[in-house]
C-alpha cells in the first residue's frame, strides 16, 4: 500500500504542470509580445474572449533595467533588476486589474518568468521602477541579492560549450547576464516568493525563460514549492500552475530537452522549423501524415508548440528558415496546420513590425509604449502586426476548439503538396501548396449539409461571405483550391454550417 501511494504521488507530480487550465472549450494561447497590461485587459474583453482564445503569454512583468543606449530594445525586458511588478507595460495595480479582467473574460494569463539571471553590466543603472544595482559587486538591493547568490567562479558561456559542457551551460553567464545560483536556499526562496505572488494575483502559469541554463533538480524544488492556483479566479481546487520551459534543443547538445520533460512541458523549437520547411516547399506536405513524435518531436502532452516566437523570428535561438508574418501566405497556412492538428499545446505569435532585430515595440519620444490601434477591419495599426486578429488565424482557433479531442481521420494527399484531413466528424481542412489547382472529391467526415469556409470568409446570418462547401450524405465534398487564391487552405467545421 505504501509503495502504491508513492507511485501515485510520483505520477501526480509528473503530470502536475501539464494542464493550462483553460476555460471550458478553449485550447490556444497567444503571445501578446510587449503589450501593455491595460491593452491586454481590453483585448481579452473585446476580442480574445469572444473569439475563443484560451490564454495570453505576457512579456516579463518584473522590473527591468532601462537600456537607452540601444533605444529601449526588446531584450531589456529580459534583464531584471528586481522582482517588483513595474515595467513599461504597467505597474502592479494595472497588472492585477489585467489578470482579473482576463480571467473574467475566460482568458488565462501566463507569465514569462526570468529566474535564471539578473542584468548584464551596463553604464546605465536605473530600472523601470527606479531601482538601482551595483554591477561590480553583484548587488541588487531591491531583491536583495549579493555576490553569494550568483554562481562562482565567474565564467561566461562560450559557443563551444553547448556541444560539450552541460555544467558550463548551467553555471556560467548567458550573454554576460549575471547568473543566479538556484542551488542556494535563499535564491530559491526569492524566486518562489516572486512566482507565488503572481499566482496569488490570479495567473495560470509560467514560461520559464532560459530553463536549459538551470539545473533540473533546482527547478523541481522551485516548482514543487509553488502554490496551487487561486480559486478566487475560477481555478479548481488543487490546480497546479501550468509551466512550459524554454529549452532550445535541436540535437547534438550537452543539455537535452528530455532532462526537463519529467518536470513540465518544454518549448518544442523543432516544430516550427519543420513546418516552416514544409510550407516553404523545402520538404513536402504529404510527409506530414505522421506528424508528431515520429518526427523526433516531444510527446504531445509535454510540447508547447509554435511556428515562430519572439526570439527565432529575429534569428535568435533555434536556427532554420523560420516563417514569420513577413511571408504571410505561407505563415497563415503553417499556423492553420498547427491549429488544425491535435499535436501539442499551440501558441500563436502576435508581433510588432520590425526591420531592426534589436528594436523594441512602438514607442513615443519619451520611450513609452504606444498602444495598438484597432482598424475598421479589426486589424491593428500603430506599428503592431496582431497576427492573432488575422481572419485565417482566429477562425482556426475556433476550428481547434470545435475539433476538441478528435484525432486525425480521412488523411488524403496527392503524393506531393496537396493534403487534407478531418478531425473526427467535427472539422475538416485541406491545403494546396503545389503549383497546380486542387479540385477533388474528398471525404470530410462531416454530416451532410452546407458549410462556410472559415478561411476565405465566415458565416453571416444564413449565408457565407466566402466559399460554400456542400457535404453529401456520404460525407464527401468537392474541394477546390486554385493556386492563385489568396490562401492555400480551406477549412470547415460543424460550427460553420450555414442555414441555407
Amino acid at each position: 500500500m505504501f509503495r502504491l501511494v508513492l507511485l501515485l504521488t510520483a505520477v501526480a507530480m509528473t503530470v502536475a504542470h501539464r494542464n493550462p487550465h483553460y476555460a471550458a472549450g478553449r485550447s490556444t494561447m497567444v503571445h501578446l509580445f510587449e503589450w501593455k497590461w491595460d491593452d491586454i485587459a481590453a483585448e481579452c474583453e473585446r476580442f480574445l474572449g469572444p473569439n475563443g482564445y484560451g490564454g495570453v503569454q505576457i512579456s516579463p512583468p518584473s522590473e527591468n533595467l532601462i537600456i537607452r543606449a540601444y533605444n529601449r530594445p526588446w531584450w531589456e525586458r529580459y534583464q531584471p533588476i528586481s522582482y517588483r511588478l513595474i515595467t513599461r507595460s504597467g505597474n502592479e495595480q494595472q497588472f492585477t486589474s489585467m489578470v482579473r479582467r482576463c480571467n473574467n473574460a475566460g482568458v488565462r494569463i501566463y507569465v514569462d518568468a526570468i529566474i535564471n539571471h539578473m542584468t548584464g553590466t551596463w553604464n546605465e543603472n536605473v530600472g523601470t521602477g527606479g531601482s538601482t544595482a551595483n554591477f561590480g559587486n553583484w548587488h541588487y538591493p531591491a531583491v536583495p541579492y549579493g555576490r553569494n547568490d550568483f554562481n562562482s567562479p565567474h565564467c561566461v558561456i562560450q559557443p563551444g560549450d553547448y556541444g560539450c559542457c552541460a555544467d558550463r551551460v548551467r553555471n556560467c553567464e548567458l550573454s554576460g547576464l549575471k547568473d543566479l545560483n538556484q542551488g542556494t536556499e535563499y535564491v530559491r526562496g526569492q524566486i518562489v516568493g516572486f512566482m507565488n505572488r503572481l499566482i496569488e494575483l490570479g495567473v495560470a502559469g509560467f514560461r520559464i525563460d532560459a530553463a536549459k541554463h538551470m539545473w533540473p533538480g533546482d527547478l523541481r524544488i522551485i516548482y514543487d514549492r509553488l502554490h496551487n492556483l487561486n480559486t478566487a479566479h475560477g481555478f479548481p481546487s488543487g490546480a497546479r500552475p501550468y509551466i512550459y520551459q524554454e529549452v532550445i534543443d535541436i540535437g547534438n547538445e550537452a543539455v537535452s530537452r528530455n532532462e526537463y520533460t519529467p518536470l513540465a512541458p518544454v518549448t518544442e523549437f523543432r516544430f516550427g522549423i519543420e513546418l516552416s520547411r514544409a510550407f516553404l516547399r523545402q520538404t513536402q506536405l504529404r510527409w506530414l501524415y505522421n506528424w508528431g513524435p515520429q518526427w523526433n518531436l516531444l510527446a504531445s502532452d509535454v510540447a508547447l508548440v509554435f511556428i515562430d516566437n519572439h526570439d527565432n523570428q529575429r534569428g535568435h535561438g533555434a536556427g532554420g528558415d523560420i516563417l514569420t508574418y513577413k511571408r504571410d501566405r505561407q505563415y497563415k497556412a503553417a499556423t492553420a496546420f498547427m491549429l488544425a492538428h491535435p499535436y501539442g499545446q499551440p501558441q500563436v505569435m502576435s508581433s510588432f513590425a520590425f526591420t531592426n532585430t534589436e528594436a523594441g515595440p512602438p514607442q513615443d519620444g519619451n520611450g513609452n509604449i504606444i498602444s495598438p490601434s484597432i482598424n475598421a477591419d479589426n486589424t491593428c495599426g500603430n506599428g503592431w502586426v496582431c497576427e492573432h486578429r488575422w481572419r485565417q488565424i482566429f477562425q482556426m482557433v475556433a476550428f481547434r476548439n470545435v475539433a476538441g479531442g478528435h484525432g486525425v481521420n480521412n488523411w488524403w494527399d496527392n503524393g506531393s503538396n496537396q493534403i487534407a484531413f478531418s478531425r473526427g466528424n467535427a472539422a475538416f481542412i485541406a491545403f494546396n501548396n503545389d503549383g497546380w489547382n486542387l479540385d477533388q472529391s474528398l471525404q470530410t467526415g462531416l454530416p451532410a449539409g452546407r458549410y462556410c469556409d472559415i478561411i476565405s470568409g465566415s458565416r453571416s446570418g444564413s449565408s457565407c461571405t466566402g466559399k460554400t462547401i456542400t457535404v453529401g450524405s456520404d460525407g464527401r465534398a468537392q474541394i477546390s483550391i486554385a493556386t492563385n487564391e489568396l490562401d492555400m487552405m480551406l477549412a470547415i467545421h460543424t460550427g460553420s454550417q450555414s442555414r441555407l
